[in-house]
């Protein structure tokens, strides 16, 4: 958890690792005050989207014959592996029209 130096009127101005004069409050990770510094609200969500379209770019070079899955390391492949199996898993989740529905 960080610690926090506040200014006058109260708004966190400064993130610490330890506690020292000016600056003795502890605050959880993803605090409300501490978003303004650390971009916790904004960032993570363009960071879920950033991940998923870098999934999407992987995934067309793939198809394309443009990069194989084996020139990645193993924990890239590990990785992806394991997020394309859940985004699976979720899609089949969703689906509600069988394989003889017709649309």
């Amino acid at each position: 958890m960080p610690y926090v130096q506040r200014d006058a009127t109260g708004r966190v101005v400064a993130l610490f690792t330890e506690a020292a004069p000016g600056h003795e409050e502890e605050l959880p990770l993803g605090h409300p005050d501490t978003a303004a510094l650390t971009g916790s609200g904004d960032f993570a969500r363009l960071d879920a989207d950033l991940i998923r379209v870098i999934e999407d770019v992987v995934d067309v070079l793939i198809d394309r014959g443009l990069l194989r899955l084996t020139d990645l390391p193993p924990d890239a492949q590990r990785k992806l592996l394991a997020r394309k199996g859940a985004r699976a898993r979720l899609r089949q989740g969703l689906d509600l029209l069988g394989p003889s529905d017709i649309i």
